[in-house]
């Protein structure tokens, strides 16, 4: 096996709660805001559904084959040439979507605290991080998240509760003026994060408690439904409509926190979130991207491809956008389809494949008896 590292059904909901939430707590706020207005706080609620079907298929898929990931499995299912297609294509949106994500990590960094140093440093230097992560295996990777997570967690609540006295509840009202139906578009681009969750299918074959890991994915999945509710309602009730001009609301809203003219100025708050947020999420991704491409070439271990690909990823950071602006554009617009399609699409349909040829067998060998 690549992988003889082992971590429990928890240490993977921790992993996959910063995966989906690091990014979206930052980009997904103001999206969400230009479609739903003041319903932006029930957005997240149905972009969840999506994520517990994610789960849901991810779970299934590694009941079929419990000790092998996606890349491995649609080989099984839908045969080696179509198989391998299907895995070049999850090997390749990974490698593309990894290295957006450290564009956007990149993009913060740079325009809200490290405005002159060059940006292939700050790219550079998380990517060199994340590779010595990696190359530590998935033991490591569950521990550092453990250890990350509950602080991140603290520390958003932090904000959200320093920012309690500038709430205004006549920001969210009426509640429903123009039915459900906005709420539902602001969940469009949020349900593409959600679909994320099919990373789980990665680290399934790694669980020591492999038949909790519907139940902590599913509980991950509430997670990050929460906190998007919480960082969605904090910015409608400080902001209003203007949080939709916004490429940074829940930033700009922790510039409003003063009290007694001292404790004020917590934008490295929002700061120390992002970094290690980030740095779990796209440890996640990029884990999973070495993982699968050596899975998809038949190598006997994983780590000799870690710094390779981490050049590649650097390449793609720099060629995914122009700008800020064009990143954040294509996340609003074609971004959820292509993330929906490659992450949801395609596993339903591996599974369905699946079930049917499982049928199929019983079939035949009902009529051989």
């Amino acid at each position: 096996m690549l992988e003889k590292g082992k971590i429990s059904a928890l240490q993977m909901g921790i992993m996959m709660y910063p995966t989906i939430m690091a990014t979206a707590i930052l980009f997904v706020p103001a999206i969400t805001m230009e479609h739903a207005k003041r319903d932006m706080w029930m957005s997240p609620i149905w972009a969840s559904l999506v994520g517990f079907l994610t789960v849901y298929i991810a779970f299934q898929l590694n009941n079929l084959y419990p000790k092998q990931t996606i890349i491995q499995y649609t080989a099984h299912i839908l045969g080696v040439i179509p198989g391998k297609a299907i895995g070049f294509i999850f090997l390749f949106f990974y490698l593309h979507v990894t290295g957006a994500i450290l564009r956007e990590y990149t993009e913060f960094v740079v325009s809200a605290f490290l405005s002159r140093t060059p940006m292939i440093v700050v790219l550079g230097s998380m990517t060199l991080a994340c590779a010595f992560a990696v190359r530590a295996g998935v033991e490591v990777l569950g521990r550092l998240a453990e250890m990350i997570v509950p602080i991140l967690i603290l520390l958003l609540l932090s904000v959200i509760l320093l920012l309690l006295p500038d709430f205004r509840t006549k920001h969210m009202f009426p509640i429903m003026e123009n039915g459900i139906m906005p709420s539902i578009r602001g969940a469009l681009t949020p349900q593409a994060w959600f679909t994320e969750f099919i990373l789980m299918s990665f680290l399934l074959p790694f669980l020591t408690d492999r038949e909790k890991g519907m139940k902590w994915g599913m509980i991950s999945v509430f997670g990050v439904m929460l906190t998007l509710f919480l960082t969605n309602i904090t910015v409608l009730l400080v902001f209003g409509g203007g949080a939709a001009r916004m490429v940074y609301p829940v930033m700009a809203a922790t510039r409003y926190i003063s009290i007694a003219d001292f404790l004020e100025h917590l934008e490295t708050i929002v700061m120390a979130i992002w970094v290690a947020g980030a740095f779990v999420k796209i440890c996640v991704f990029y884990y999973s991207l070495a993982l699968g491409t050596a899975q998809w070439l038949n190598l006997s271990n994983y780590r000799p491809v870690v710094f390779p690909l981490g050049i590649l990823l650097v390449q793609f950071a720099i060629w995914t956008a122009s700008n800020e602006s064009e990143l954040a554009y294509f996340l609003a617009t074609s971004g959820s389809l292509y993330l929906t399609a490659v992450q949801l699409v395609i596993p339903l349909f591996v599974l369905l494949v699946a079930y049917i040829r499982k049928r199929d067998g019983n079939n035949k060998e009902e009529h051989r008896r």
